[in-house]
């Protein structure tokens, strides 16, 4: 029988973001909708990049658009209390960005759930149809390397 990887824990991410959850985040069965994990990874990562490299991400000659996303959940989570995202770069590319992103709620050190989410630059110019560019633009490249753990 194979084992199971150890949880994420709050030691393997490097930035943080709390967010407040609401009533309407919650599910039939009372806890946090899939839908919201997937919101709450796109705003940890894009929020991230809005803060740390001080220019409108949509306005850049390139833009990421979400490649690929995935959620492993590890116990329940929802309103109202607060939940904390860890952010960390798996991986960073010359057109790509691999990013797993923690979702914590309480004082426990195992994640909740962790989502993965690549970001794939493309020419923000012709629309997102377009194949992918390189290179990733300097400004993210720089808000990212240092969130890189492998």
């Amino acid at each position: 029988m194979t084992e199971r990887p150890p949880l994420p824990t709050r030691a393997d991410y490097v930035a943080w973001r709390t967010v407040t959850t609401r009533w309407r985040d919650d599910d039939a069965y009372g806890h946090l909708n899939n839908a919201t994990y997937y919101e709450l990874f796109d705003t940890a990562v894009n929020a991230h990049l809005f803060e740390h490299t001080g220019v409108n991400i949509r306005q850049l000659p390139q833009i990421g658009i979400v490649a690929e996303t995935s959620c492993r959940y590890f116990r329940e989570i929802g309103f109202p209390e607060p939940i904390e995202t860890g952010l960390v770069v798996e991986r960073i590319g010359t057109s790509s960005i691999v990013y797993r992103i923690g979702l914590f709620q309480g004082d426990g050190v195992e994640a909740a759930a962790e989502g993965r989410f690549v970001h794939v630059y493309v020419d923000n110019t012709r629309g997102a149809g377009d194949r992918p560019v390189t290179p990733i633009p300097e400004a993210i490249r720089a808000a990212v390397e240092p969130l890189l753990r492998r």
